[in-house]
């Protein structure tokens, strides 16, 4: 079995996939947007918790589209929809920086490191976090916002929306414009540092989240990256409870505690 093989098919829940399956019913009808989409690997898996989801795969990279297309049609999912445009705050086209390389250690059959890293930021500190990664080349790829895709396609709501763009997150939720008031819980990828030049830190994403009216429940950066899980704070007291909010929350208070004691007395 391939290393994608092996991810598509692994029954232990990736931490997000704990969380949302904790949050919604697996036979509830929601619409899921995956922004940054890869290979399409997470898309397949959600179509799988929730077989009556509607999925949108966004991947603006030419080549990891055609996987998206092809793993769409290996695993037989129906209720995915891939889309080749990147998300941004304007409508129009953007430049897109391609990531290539492969870590020295890891050579696996099917699993390219390299096809991850891609951005319509320029890199800055990714070099030096990851010195096995190469930015040779670039493309032009068209761009569309979150608040115009939605109502072309007359997308009342957005239940979750799993967004790995390389930096660039900020800028796809500020493409929402007044549509981020539709999007129910959000989990992304958040750098402490300028991992792409511009890019908005861990407290940038924050401030808007909070202005908002999200919730974070979920907290991995500790370091240089991690992801976060948001949730719109009147949609989860109502689904959950104040109790569970209140819970979460002093939960990753104190994970991020204890995990910045480890460093200091680890040093």
């Amino acid at each position: 079995m391939s290393e994608r093989e092996k991810y598509i098919h692994n029954p232990t829940l990736q931490l997000q996939e704990k969380i949302l399956t904790s949050i919604i019913s697996k036979d509830e009808s929601i619409c899921i947007f995956d922004i940054g989409a890869c290979e399409g690997e997470n898309s397949i898996r959600y179509a799988r918790l929730f077989p009556k989801a509607t999925i949108y795969t966004f991947e603006p990279l030419p080549s990891n589209f055609d996987l998206v297309i092809q793993n769409k049609e290996k695993y037989r999912v129906e209720n995915m929809h891939p889309i080749s445009s990147c998300l941004s705050n304007t409508i129009g086209e953007t430049t897109f920086h391609l990531s290539s390389g492969n870590p020295d250690d890891k050579e696996m059959k099917d699993w390219n490191f390299g096809n991850k890293s891609s951005s319509i930021l320029p890199p800055e500190k990714t070099l030096e976090v990851h010195p096995w990664l190469k930015f040779e080349k670039t493309i032009k790829v068209p761009t569309t916002t979150l608040i115009d895709f939605c109502k072309q396609h007359a997308i009342s709501t957005v239940d979750y929306i799993h967004m790995d763009v390389q930096g660039a997150e900020l800028m796809v939720l500020q493409g929402a414009g007044d549509f981020i008031n539709q999007i129910k819980m959000i989990w992304l990828e958040v750098e402490a540092e300028e991992l792409y030049k511009g890019q908005p830190l861990e407290k940038d994403i924050a401030n808007f989240m909070l202005q908002h009216h999200f919730v974070k429940i979920e907290d991995t950066v500790y370091t240089t990256a991690g992801d976060q899980f948001w949730v719109q704070r009147d949609f989860i007291i109502n689904k959950k409870s104040k109790w569970y909010l209140a819970k979460q929350q002093a939960f990753i208070s104190f994970k991020k505690s204890y995990k910045k004691f480890r460093r200091t007395i680890l040093k």
